[in-house]
């Protein structure tokens, strides 16, 4: 399991620091880009050696800044707040004074940012208690597990341009279209591509697990890997885009999974 795969299982902790330790492989991964550090391995890093955490560590300041900026990149539809409000997130982080604050962003007074700042404790406050209330479900025993499949939702990728209906994909709706649409070989076995949204979030999902993050493809090579799936590799390379599982280029020349 990878980054990508693991971001939203993550604990609160986790996610706060960036990355998870994986005991089978005694090793620490990147919930941003998946990039894997060995516990007991020297790595080096400019004129120093880094044990696996201390890279890590290195490695998440050096490509993606701070967990705080991940975040605040993340679209409205995860955080809730809208651009004014990360710009004033931004600011808190860093320390600065409601004073400062007015005089940055143009607010009437003092009092205006003090009730932005009430606002967003109120928010925390609120969001604290449906941790809480999520992960008391989580605990939750249940006996007959297989009886839940109808009921578990699948884990939406954390570059969807939107959030809907379209994503409410249970388990075994997952199952049951890749079931249906691959065959042995995980083929797809389609003349036209499906209309149902989730039927074509779901074949989507599926056919992203051969890219590889972090890097660049050029557009003949995207072709040819939804081409061992499907003829029409225009019509899934845009919904590729659409939908916010790849990025590209202006020109179109190279495309990467997208992270942000």
């Amino acid at each position: 399991m990878n980054g990508e795969d693991y971001f939203w299982k993550a604990t609160i902790s986790e996610l706060k620091q960036g990355y998870y330790f994986k005991k089978e492989t005694n090793s620490y991964t990147c919930l941003i880009c998946g990039k894997t550090y060995e516990e007991g391995m020297i790595y080096p890093g400019g004129e120093n050696f880094y044990t696996a955490k201390k890279a890590m560590e290195v490695h998440l300041v050096a490509q993606h800044r701070s967990m705080f900026d991940y975040f605040l990149e993340m679209g409205k539809t995860y955080t809730g707040l809208t651009d004014n409000q990360k710009e004033l997130m931004k600011m808190f982080y860093e320390g600065d004074a409601d004073k400062e604050i007015v005089k940055k962003t143009g607010a009437k007074s003092t009092s205006t940012i003090r009730n932005q700042r009430f606002s967003m404790n109120e928010k925390y406050k609120q969001a604290k208690i449906i941790v809480a209330m999520m992960e008391l479900l989580e605990e939750k025993k249940i006996e007959n597990k297989q009886s839940r499949k109808k009921e578990i939702l699948i884990d939406i990728h954390r570059t969807a341009t939107s959030i809907d209906e379209r994503y409410a994909i249970t388990q075994a709706e997952r199952d049951e279209v890749i079931k249906r649409y691959f065959d042995g070989d995980n083929n797809l076995m389609v003349k036209a591509f499906p209309a149902k949204e989730k039927k074509k979030i779901i074949i989507l999902q599926h056919i992203m697990k051969e890219f590889t993050p972090n890097r660049c493809y050029e557009e003949a090579e995207v072709n040819e890997i939804i081409m061992r799936f499907y003829s029409d590799f225009v019509t899934v390379r845009r919904y590729f885009i659409q939908y916010g599982f790849l990025d590209r280029k202006k020109d179109g020349a190279q495309y990467w999974v997208k992270q942000v």
